[in-house]
């Protein structure tokens, strides 16, 4: 606790500022437990896949929502591997470096096509061949379309993504010869989700974007990078593709606090600017899926599940819509949430928000469902 303490105040100025003008992250995500804690996540995982089909890993590329843990190894403030977060995982406790109380998207869309429960940060030191072969997550927290966005916040960029990808396919050669990697190259599932921090961050809150870019023009600028991404992963073998879109970015609670007025109602302009971005996301996939007919891209709206969650909370089971678990709930996220938080929730299970802009993760489990369930087929 000393040390976490010391820590803070070293970076307190830093923190300050950078909350003051922005919060972070995207739509909607390590582990020394690898398999052998896998009993203790309650996580159904999808055995009836189309036609027969296999998955023999779950690949993602990313920001915060789907970051199980790399940040913990690179020098930057958007971390989060100390308590309260990972409060819920496993036995309890255990914080990984995932954005939120529990387990996070990555982890639970690798269940979902049945592969493994937890899907682990590649910078993990500690993985095994075995770990590897079945799927890694090279996502940041902070990353974005943009790659000033990342540069802003000293984390991985989707271009290092890719390159760490390249590499992780010449460790899988290396270990199972060309046959098999290449199968499980073509064969896996990659999940791609980022772009939040470009709108609620990037453009919001640094004048250098807003002095060249109005809105259109900025989500043209993130659509043309998604495509490239796309292009580009595709080029290294990638065929089953699922990006999802912006969520309800606006109403979370840390844009409702920066941008919502003393009633603390939803930014309109950061919704509106993710809808827009949206729409020009899956005109571009739907062109990609035209010029690589052997590729399968998928678009995940989350947008839409999400608003509904948050306009009829007690359908899916939740209380609290409007702040977050951790502390105050109303800008407390990273480094801000953290053992000295006071007023932290006793019971996540209410609360759709974990801290001020990530999901618990009983509202991840909810979400995944009802964006991905349907779309399962579509991957093959």
């Amino acid at each position: 606790m000393k040390s976490f303490f010391q820590s803070l105040l070293l970076f307190l100025p830093q923190i300050l500022s950078y909350f003051l003008v922005l919060l972070w992250c995207s739509s909607i995500t390590i582990i020394t437990f690898h398999h052998k804690t896998c009993c203790a996540f309650g996580v159904s995982s999808n055995n009836n896949l189309p036609n027969n089909e296999s998955v023999p890993a779950v690949i993602v590329f990313g920001d915060s929502i789907v970051d199980p843990g790399n940040n913990n190894y690179i020098a930057t403030l958007i971390k989060c591997d100390f308590l309260p977060y990972g409060r819920d995982f496993a036995a309890g406790n255990s914080p990984t470096g995932r954005f939120s109380n529990g387990l996070v998207p990555s982890d639970i869309i690798a269940a979902k096509f049945g592969v493994k429960k937890l899907l682990p940060p590649y910078l993990d030191p500690n993985l095994k061949l075995e770990d590897l072969i079945t799927g890694v997550s090279f996502a940041s927290g902070g990353a974005g379309y943009d790659p000033l966005t990342a540069q802003l916040v000293s984390v991985i960029p989707l271009s290092d993504q890719l390159e760490m990808f390249k590499e992780y396919i010449e460790k899988i050669k290396r270990g199972v010869g060309d046959e098999r990697s290449g199968r499980i190259v073509s064969k896996s599932i990659y999940i791609v989700c980022v772009g939040s921090d470009d709108i609620a961050n990037t453009y919001a809150q640094y004048p250098i974007r807003q002095a060249h870019y109005d809105i259109p023009s900025y989500t043209d600028l993130m659509a043309d990078q998604a495509s490239t991404f796309l292009q580009e992963l595709y080029g290294l073998g990638a065929r089953r593709i699922g990006v999802f879109g912006l969520t309800v970015i606006g109403c979370v609670p840390s844009q409702r606090t920066l941008d919502g007025g003393i009633e603390r109602a939803c930014s309109d302009s950061a919704n509106q600017g993710a809808l827009l971005f949206n729409s020009k996301l899956s005109s571009q996939m739907d062109l990609l899926n035209k010029k690589f007919p052997d590729a399968r891209l998928v678009y995940l709206d989350c947008y839409t599940p999400f608003l509904d969650m948050l306009q009829n909370p007690t359908k899916y089971g939740f209380e609290v819509t409007k702040k977050g678990c951790c502390g105050t709930g109303n800008i407390e996220v990273t480094l801000l949430c953290n053992p000295y938080s006071i007023d932290t929730c006793s019971d996540a299970s209410n609360y759709i928000f974990w801290d001020s802009y990530h999901p618990t993760e009983k509202a991840y489990k909810i979400l995944s469902s009802l964006v991905l369930d349907n779309k399962i087929k579509d991957f093959f």
